[in-house]
């Protein structure tokens, strides 16, 4: 297997880079950055780029069918508006939860959006993975993480993937069409690095991005890792497939954490990056239920 050497396609320093997703309709990657308090959006080679301010964390960006997105900021869901910057609440989540914010976030293929809270502090389990029902409810899923992680599923629809983050685990759940989570199994104990957030390939494999562990790494479903991917700097967050055959590589990093030392010796800390491989990603799916459209 070739060795890939990625490159930065935009070095624009996040604090907490995070969530890149791949906007078919507009050609374009968005992502964000948590703690930097900001969204991000670029074409395929890291042209045509634009920023918008934030006023809270931003743990995640889905795309709504409407052109609009739902932000998953820290207290609560917001419709953003790409075309003028704007930001209206949607509902609040976990309001008796102060220390809590929004963190990674999935649309499955009917539409769905599901996301995980964690503890800002990143100290206390009062974390959970939950799912927008065709109502708009919250629905609970899973609890106890400090920080939850990588919600993703496979290629048919018939494994969903989450990652408890501090607990260096990657579990696998059965679900179902209506979206219960059932037979729970540690599928990947991570060593060196922190698993962040993941995604599927078109063959089911998961890709896993390590904080801490300046690689990506590429499981098959079974749990056995076939490829590691290496890049500049430690801090690596997420990664999401695109381009038009959807076999562009964007990967979002970050320098928080590192000490001033170390920012000087990882100048890209907080980068975009990216390469091309040869199994395609799954396309993005929109939100359609759950949300005033």
């Amino acid at each position: 297997m070739r060795e890939i050497h990625p490159d930065c396609l935009w070095p624009l320093a996040a604090e907490l880079g995070e969530g890149p997703i791949w906007v078919e309709a507009e050609q374009a990657l968005y992502f964000v950055d948590i703690k930097g308090h900001a969204i991000h959006r670029c074409k395929v080679y890291g042209t045509d780029r634009q920023s918008w301010p934030v006023p809270q964390p931003i743990g995640f960006l889905q795309p709504l069918v409407d052109g609009d997105f739902i932000a998953g900021l820290k207290d609560g869901l917001y419709r953003f508006d790409p075309s003028d910057g704007s930001l209206w609440k949607c509902s609040a989540v976990e309001p008796h939860l102060p220390g809590n914010r929004l963190n990674d976030a999935y649309v499955d293929r009917q539409g769905h959006l599901w996301f995980g809270s964690m503890d800002d502090a990143e100290t206390v389990p009062s974390g959970s993975l939950y799912r927008i029902d065709a109502n708009g409810e919250l629905q609970s899923k899973d609890i106890g993480y400090v920080i939850t992680n990588g919600p993703a599923m496979s290629p048919d629809g018939r494994t969903f993937y989450h990652t408890d983050t501090l607990g260096c685990s990657i579990y696998a759940y059965d679900v179902s069409e209506q979206g219960d989570l059932s037979n729970k199994r540690c599928l990947l104990k991570i060593r060196d690095g922190y698993p962040d957030g993941s995604c599927v390939d078109a063959e089911g494999f998961l890709w896993v991005a390590l904080s801490g562990g300046h690689r990506i790494e590429r499981y098959n479903p079974s749990g056995r890792l076939v490829q590691t991917v290496r890049l500049p700097c430690a801090n690596v967050t997420k990664v999401a497939f695109g381009g038009a055959d959807l076999r562009q590589v964007f990967v979002t990093t970050a320098w928080k954490g590192l000490s001033p030392a170390e920012r000087t010796q990882q100048p890209l800390a907080g980068g975009l990056f990216t390469f091309r491989v040869d199994t395609p990603g799954l396309p993005l799916h929109a939100i359609t239920q759950g949300f005033s459209l």
